[in-house]
């Protein structure tokens, strides 16, 4: 058993099953609908097709993120129990919340002098940021210091590769993200952004593909191109969808179909309410491990 605490943030939509099963503490990021706030608690609240069908209608959730006051309550508890903590938080490059979580580290070093505290910029985001902190509770299964785990995730967090498209630019127009006349245009010629994130964990627009079919196989080229061992790859392979499921599964058994090597199935996953603010519906997500981010 291990002598230290794996956390991390709601927004690295994974299951509430998956966090219970592991032990795994996170904690919510919020947003506001309608007048109203919630946690960004995995679809508890409000479930995920309540939230998408709520955008779909009109609706402009805004997000906020985890303060350091509600850090420091987060940690503490931990830390006071004689445990060490490795905390995983969203990329820095799409939020400031990591910087909060860096606050609140530093005020608790203060307090805590004999614990260790390892804090990881995951420079990814929804379930690429999950497979991360998947790969670190494997670490902690099989063993790994507190010490070895922070290295490798340091060292290796760059490879893991982060690809998205969206089949719905409406939300982007409502955000201010694309001009109206972008998104008219891009409508018109049907075109499906591919987007990735880069090596400081921002998201980068790469190509403008026209259809569905021709982004899904492209997404999948993306992975032949960059994954470890092409084809051989053997690793674990995250997916996540905004209210798109059909078209998540369509990307995951075609992978499944050539990467006869991976270890288990797909995982499908939901793009949270805090991620899924910003992307609206329609957005579909490929997480694997390969080559370098570099760019």
């Amino acid at each position: 058993m291990s002598d230290y605490k794996l956390t991390c943030s709601s927004t690295a939509d994974l299951p509430v099953s998956y966090f219970e099963k592991k032990g795994i503490p996170y904690v919510c990021y919020h947003f506001v609908m309608e007048g109203k706030q919630y946690n960004d608690d995995l679809g508890q609240t409000i479930s995920f097709k309540e939230f998408y069908s709520r955008i779909e209608a009109g609706a402009m959730p805004v997000t906020s993120q985890v303060n350091v006051e509600e850090f420091l309550k987060f940690f503490e508890p931990i830390l006071s129990s004689g445990t060490d903590v490795l905390h995983i938080e969203m990329s820095s490059g799409i939020s400031g919340t990591y910087n909060s979580a860096q606050i609140a580290r530093e005020e608790l070093m203060q307090k805590y002098p004999e614990r260790k505290f390892y804090l990881v910029d995951s420079r990814g985001a929804s379930s690429g940021y999950g497979l991360l902190v998947d790969t670190a509770c494997d670490m902690i299964d099989t063993g790994s210091t507190i010490e070895e785990t922070y290295l490798w995730l340091e060292q290796n967090k760059l490879n893991l590769h982060h690809w998205f498209f969206s089949t719905d630019l409406r939300h982007y127009k409502r955000g201010g993200r694309i001009s109206a006349a972008s998104a008219a245009l891009g409508t018109l010629l049907n075109i499906c952004p591919l987007m990735n994130m880069d090596h400081e964990g921002h998201l980068m627009p790469r190509e403008k593909i026209r259809g569905k079919k021709h982004v899904i196989q492209e997404m999948v080229q993306k992975m032949r191109e960059h994954a470890s061992g092409g084809l051989a790859y053997s690793e674990k392979c995250f997916m996540s969808n905004s209210a798109c499921l059909e078209d998540a599964q369509i990307v995951a058994n075609i992978i499944e179909s050539e990467f006869h090597h991976l270890n288990g199935k797909v995982m499908i996953n939901n793009v949270g309410t805090v991620v899924g603010a910003h992307t609206g519906p329609g957005t579909v997500a490929l997480f694997f491990w390969g080559d370098k981010r570099s760019d």
